[in-house]
């Protein structure tokens, strides 16, 4: 069995990046591709996951994460919250599926951090990228599809979905910063990150994923039969 890949879903609140991942996971599954790479022996099984929350433990963090406390979150707490969730998400969960073959749709991962604690938060780019590579021991995403939306269009979509959860209430300009860090991102990282127009309604940019997805797994596998 040939070693997994991980395909990352990231973007602003609001972007529509779980709404996409669900779409690509059907997508992959009515194409033909997973029992095309299955019949090859080149997939073990499909997998979806995020990030915080992908595992037990990661449940509780993501609770402590997102929800509102009476007592502020300190910048430094939430950067090192963010990074043992994922500490215990690559070692517990992440790694064990891809030495299996183990084909993964992940919501969030790394860059998330880069953009929202560092651009947004403040933190030093170098530091994050250590305590990154820390919490991941060197594993990156094969694929990061970034869904860039304008900010205040992704946060009225999630003012529409109803109550707002911690990071969703911060103010305009981190979310802003966010936006910058993520456009830097694909920036530095043209060979793993691609650009995907999210502003259009939920098909065309299904489509536009879509053709990424086709184009990326025909270079990793071959064509599809």
């Amino acid at each position: 069995m040939a070693q997994g890949r991980l395909i990352v879903f990231e973007g602003v609140e609001g972007c529509g990046k779980t709404t996409q991942l669900r779409r690509s996971q059907q997508w992959l599954i009515e194409s033909g591709w997973v029992a095309h790479l299955q019949a090859k022996g080149c997939l073990n099984r499909l997998e979806v996951t995020r990030e915080p929350g992908g595992t037990e433990l990661g449940l509780s963090l993501r609770q402590l994460l997102l929800q509102t406390h009476s007592e502020a979150m300190q910048d430094r707490a939430e950067l090192l919250l963010y990074a043992a969730d994922r500490a215990q998400h690559v070692e517990g969960w992440l790694r064990p599926r891809l030495a299996e073959g183990g084909l993964i749709l992940c919501d969030r991962y790394t860059d998330s951090t880069v953009a929202y604690q560092g651009y947004g938060r403040g933190f030093d780019l170098t530091l994050i990228d250590q305590l990154n590579q820390i919490a991941t021991h060197g594993l990156q995403s094969d694929l990061t599809l970034w869904l860039d939306l304008d900010v205040q269009v992704g946060l009225e979509r999630t003012r529409q979905r109803g109550q707002c959860d911690r990071l969703e209430q911060t103010d305009l300009r981190f979310h802003q910063r966010v936006q910058q860090g993520f456009a830097a991102l694909a920036d530095r990282y043209p060979e793993r990150i691609v650009r995907i127009d999210a502003s259009g309604d939920v098909a065309t940019v299904s489509h536009q994923i879509h053709q990424v997805l086709e184009y990326r797994l025909t270079t990793w596998y071959g064509e599809k039969a």
